[in-house]
């Protein structure tokens, strides 16, 4: 098979138009033959803020307290509409109706709050990968079992190998990662998923990933969860929690699409499923004064819509913390600084108790392994205070110059190993992005938890993770790192 490779200018040019906002950009490949790898094709995993489209005919329903009124169903029957969910511990459901007048109409039923059109976002845009398939030949060996370990810089800076040394490694904690579609026949990742717990709240998709649906093989929910806990099994990689235990949330199409309701639904059967922590990778970007596109081109203000969504979004968090579980989500590949622009709201990274992640990464780590600066602050980030609370290896493409260069074995440009290596759809892949930073610094939670014996309140959860963070930025929390980049190994062990 060919090597399909991204030339500098072509993954630059795709990285602007998802800091712009837009969607379904399809960069031209430029295709080595002789690749050494065997590459099956070519993606990109970039940008979670994408369109915000209002939708038609779908609502969310927001309860007057956290608990919705009695016979609900029944008074949304009678309006011609159909009850489609409902979170009876939130406050929250969801409605469907042709009726244009619906929501007017709805939002008078006594104990509603609001009746809100539902959002679809794109939380992900895939942009800037290479996929390669598993080749028993394709490496050296390397110092640790796994045959692609030596390509996790990311788990160098956070210091993984040294906590599982330390005895740490994530037993007897759950996971939950709640992104598009995942690869659950994985060699990698199978053993440790609880396929029971797991689920799609995605109409018309199950929650393996489905790559003729997707259009690419590139699977960004497998590759998240490859870096939380991919097995420490000597077959490719590793997770940062090996031996934490995985449950799998299918919350966006495999396109990256998604509405608001199935991240709430998500939250909650993450929450539902005594999990220990949950990983969202995924973003999106409201604007404050409410200006949004609707499904026909045309646009609306409503502010009150934001108001609602973000009201609903916390309910979800807030409940989710409250029943002991550490919610982490990335920053958003934007390049936005929030202290200077305020025009937008970041979900859920701003919502009720998220921990928020900013992205690290080197500039031509392959070119000076041990003298690479593994803390320098990602090209793409969103940073600010308090939109950061802390930092972690997430990748970049930053490096000038399209030379090539041979890691173990393996021939790729220099910029492509300045990436994030984890799992894909039936393989293993490079991508970049805060994605791939919040999902370090989960697993680094999981370690936390695990040494902890168990159960831990998210608030102990968060008091450790500032504590033993190195301190990289400005003396305190600073607008790039937070509180600082994730210590594993400082984090069980002090």
């Amino acid at each position: 098979m060919s090597n399909k490779l991204f030339t500098r200018n072509n993954l630059l040019a795709a990285a602007a138009f998802a800091f712009l906002g837009l969607t379904g950009c399809n960069p031209e490949e430029d295709v080595n033959p002789d690749g050494a790898l065997n590459a099956s094709t070519v993606n990109a995993a970039k940008g979670e803020a994408g369109n915000v489209k209002m939708l038609t005919g779908h609502y969310i329903l927001v309860g007057s307290t956290e608990q919705l009124p009695a016979g609900l169903a029944k008074q949304i029957a009678d309006m011609g509409g159909e009850l489609t969910s409902s979170i009876d511990e939130l406050g929250i459901a969801t409605a469907s109706s042709a009726d244009p007048s619906f929501a007017a109409r709805a939002s008078k039923i006594s104990g509603l709050r609001s009746v809100v059109r539902d959002l679809e976002v794109q939380w992900y845009n895939p942009e800037a990968i290479k996929t390669v398939e598993v080749d028993e030949n394709a490496v050296t060996a390397t110092a640790n079992s796994n045959r692609y370990f030596d390509f996790l810089w990311g788990h160098q800076a956070v210091k993984a190998p040294q906590a599982w040394a330390a005895g740490v490694r994530g037993a007897g904690v759950r996971v939950a990662v709640l992104d598009g579609g995942f690869d659950f026949t994985h060699p990698d990742l199978r053993a440790n998923i609880d396929l029971d717990a797991s689920a799609s709240y995605v109409p018309g998709e199950s929650r393996q990933f489905n790559p003729l649906i997707a259009g690419r093989t590139f699977s960004h929910g497998t590759h998240v969860a490859g870096t939380i806990a991919a097995l420490d099994n000597t077959i490719g990689s590793v997770g940062v929690a090996p031996d934490a235990q995985l449950v799998l949330v299918k919350v966006l199409g495999d396109r990256g699409t998604g509405q608001f309701s199935w991240i709430i639904n998500g939250i909650y059967h993450a929450a539902a499923s005594n999990v220990d922590v949950i990983n969202m990778s995924l973003g999106a970007t409201l604007p404050r004064n409410g200006r949004f596109q609707l499904e026909d081109g045309s646009w609306v203000n409503d502010t009150k819509a934001v108001q609602e969504l973000v009201i609903a979004l916390n309910r979800a968090t807030g409940y989710a913390t409250k029943q002991g579980v550490t919610v982490i989500s990335s920053a958003g590949n934007d390049a936005n600084n929030g202290n200077t622009d305020k025009s937008m709201m970041k979900v859920p990274a701003s919502c009720t108790g998220v921990i928020s992640i900013s992205s690290t990464g080197p500039m031509g780590w392959a070119t000076n392994m041990q003298a690479a600066n593994l803390d320098r602050i990602a090209s793409y980030t969103n940073i600010g205070t308090p939109d950061v609370t802390f930092a972690a290896p997430g990748g970049d493409f930053a490096y000038p110059g399209n030379e090539t260069t041979i890691v173990s074995g393996i021939l790729n440009p220099v910029w492509a190993f300045d990436m994030v290596f984890s799992l894909s759809m039936g393989g293993y892949t490079w991508s970049a992005g805060t994605s791939m930073a919040s999902p370090h610094a989960a697993g680094v939670a999981a370690l936390i938890i695990s040494k902890n014996g168990g159960k831990m309140d998210p608030a102990h959860v968060l008091a450790k993770l500032r504590a033993t963070a190195d301190d990289l930025g400005k003396p305190g929390r600073d607008p790039y790192y937070g509180y600082g980049r994730v210590n594993a190994l400082r984090a069980v062990t002090e």
